[in-house]
């Protein structure tokens, strides 16, 4: 089965309102024509002058973070219906910064995982060791732990449309890069997981992304490998060097 590339950035607390269109307006012609999907997750504030400015072009709008709540006395906080009727598509889930920063843990993971399947949202599930545990041999113990608890109760159907971004936290911002064959060594284990806990449709039909200093420069590398079908792109995603990134081969 041949999987469309997906291409995501995460702008992360970049861009204000007004620089959103400008940037928008300006990937727009750089991607026109591009082989892979073009996802930009942008914050919250960010999403309506998005999804206005990438009206009618190839590029689809995506959030963050979302709650798992519905409604309710939740201050700051954003529900996935809001996002629905803001026109976003893809929701980045369960991010390394979010963990470390805002205590979001694997459960907390699941139930936003499973609220944005029930709103018809795709999410963009985050897995990644830390160069402790890289160093200690547990990656993949630790990684296979995070998936199996972000994938309670999602059915089959449901799995083959979601997103898994592999990044390694040593590697995000910090312009080291997983080897080519550190990365799909773990992609390549997230998908026989993904197979063992349903079934091998299943795996070969989930998209499974790389993070962690994406650029214009290792794209193509990383791009090839069998079992990374694109990539999660922080700070080359801010700039016009995204086109490069989406357009790697």
């Amino acid at each position: 089965m041949s999987r469309k590339m997906i291409i995501a950035g995460n702008w992360k607390m970049n861009k204000t309102p007004s620089e959103t269109r400008a940037f928008i307006e300006e990937l727009k012609p750089l991607v026109a024509g591009a082989d892979a999907e073009v996802v930009c997750c942008v914050p919250a504030i960010d999403i309506i002058p998005a999804v206005e400015a990438a009206a009618g072009s190839n590029i689809v709008i995506g959030a963050e973070n979302m709650d798992f709540e519905e409604k309710g006395a939740y201050t700051g906080e954003i529900a996935p219906n809001m996002l629905v009727d803001a026109g976003v598509k893809y929701v980045i889930i369960g991010h390394s910064e979010r963990r470390e920063y805002f205590a979001e843990t694997n459960e907390t993971v699941n139930k936003k995982v499973l609220k944005a399947f029930e709103h018809g949202l795709t999410p963009i599930i985050c897995c990644g060791e830390t160069l402790t545990q890289r160093e200690q041999g547990i990656t993949l113990d630790w990684i296979r732990q995070q998936i199996k608890i972000a994938f309670q109760n999602v059915t089959a159907e449901q799995a083959k449309a979601a997103v898994i971004a592999y990044e390694p936290i040593w590697a995000i911002g910090t312009g080291k890069v997983a080897t080519t064959e550190q990365a799909q060594e773990v992609c390549g284990a997230i998908r026989a997981l993904i197979g063992e806990l349903y079934d091998a449709a299943t795996a070969d039909a989930i998209r499974i992304q790389y993070g962690g200093s994406v650029a214009p420069g290792n794209a193509a590398e990383l791009f090839s490998q069998p079992d990374i079908d694109g990539g999660l792109v922080g700070g080359a995603s801010l700039k016009p060097d995204f086109g490069k990134v989406v357009n790697w081969k």
